[in-house]
Order: structure tokens, then C-alpha cells, then sequence
């Protein structure tokens, strides 16, 4: 009994520190602040402790843990919590950076990136984060969402025209060399 729990232990351990990175950036996504993609994070990481015997066994772990993270974000947002991708007074924290091969981190203005983001809606820039950032697939997406390949598509694609829309983010592109 001490064995097998002691192995699960460890194997949670080591997927924890193979999936953090990508855990935080995607909680940093949804919610556009570093604490509350950190507690977003450790209470998903609670639950998939807790439920481990069965996440461990899934197909794919980190499918599962996404849509955990999605569902308890959903579930905040629907309680109207506020979200703010706004800078504030934030010189002491420590920020997320993007990974070497990571496009966004190309972006000029990360900031007015993240701004804009925070101007779609909820579903919307979930489907925006997990297509785009994330670089799913739509079938992924629409299970980490719990919705239609369908409502993905129609999601994602109001979310990047609204992001289109945007004056500066239009602008930032086309200076970029990317059209």
C-alpha cells in the first residue's frame, strides 16, 4: 500500500514539473494576472492530486488537468469575479516568459497584446489561448472547453476578428513583417 502510494506520489511529482511551465502560462492567459494563474494552477493541481488514481490512467494526463484548469476558471468567471489584464503597480513580481520558439513573445507590445486579450469575451479568448497559444486542435480545444468543434470554430473565429479589430494590435503586426 505505502509502495503504490509513494509511486503515485512520484509520478504526480514529475508531472507537476514537467507541466508547470505550460500550466501557468495557459492560467496566465486566461486570467492576465500572475497571482491568480498561480492559485488557478494549485487548486487545479489539488484536484488532479486528489483524483490522481484516475487522471494518471487517462490518455492524456495534461488533456485532463487543461480541462479541470478550464472548468474552474468558468466557474469563477460565472461567480462575476473581475479579471484584469491591466499592468498595475507589479515591479516586484516575477513575470511569465514565453518559450524561446513562442511567437507572442515576437510581439513588440506584449502589453497591448494582453490589453486586447482581456477585451474578449470569456469562451472567446479561451478559444483564442488554447487554438492559438496553446496550439491545439480544434477537437482538443472543444474538449478543454466542453463544447462542439463547432462553437470552438465560431468562438475562435470572433475572438481573432475582434483582436483584428484592434487599431495597434493591426498596426504591431504589420510593422512586425507578418500579415
Amino acid at each position: 500500500m505505502g509502495d503504490r502510494k509513494q509511486a503515485r506520489d512520484e509520478e504526480f511529482q514529475s508531472f507537476v514539473i514537467g507541466r508547470w511551465p505550460r500550466l501557468m502560462r495557459t492560467a496566465f492567459l486566461l486570467t492576465g494576472e500572475q497571482h491568480a494563474a498561480e492559485d488557478l494552477v494549485q487548486s487545479t493541481l489539488e484536484q488532479a492530486y486528489v483524483a490522481w488514481r484516475r487522471v494518471g490512467s487517462a490518455d492524456d494526463p495534461e488533456a485532463y488537468v487543461r480541462r479541470v484548469m478550464i472548468n474552474a476558471h468558468a466557474r469563477k468567471h460565472r461567480r462575476k469575479l473581475r479579471e484584469f489584464l491591466a499592468r498595475g503597480d507589479d515591479s516586484g513580481l516575477v513575470h511569465e516568459l514565453a518559450d524561446t520558439g513562442d511567437r507572442i513573445a515576437q510581439a513588440d507590445d506584449r502589453s497591448a497584446l494582453l490589453t486586447a486579450l482581456a477585451q474578449l469575451p470569456p469562451r472567446q479568448r479561451e478559444a483564442v489561448v488554447l487554438r492559438y497559444w496553446e496550439d491545439l486542435t480544434e477537437t482538443q480545444t472543444a474538449e478543454a472547453m466542453g463544447c462542439s468543434v463547432g462553437s470552438v470554430k465560431s468562438n475562435a473565429a470572433k475572438g481573432i476578428a475582434k483582436l483584428r479589430a484592434i487599431p495597434g494590435l493591426a498596426d504591431m503586426v504589420t510593422q512586425g513583417g507578418r500579415k
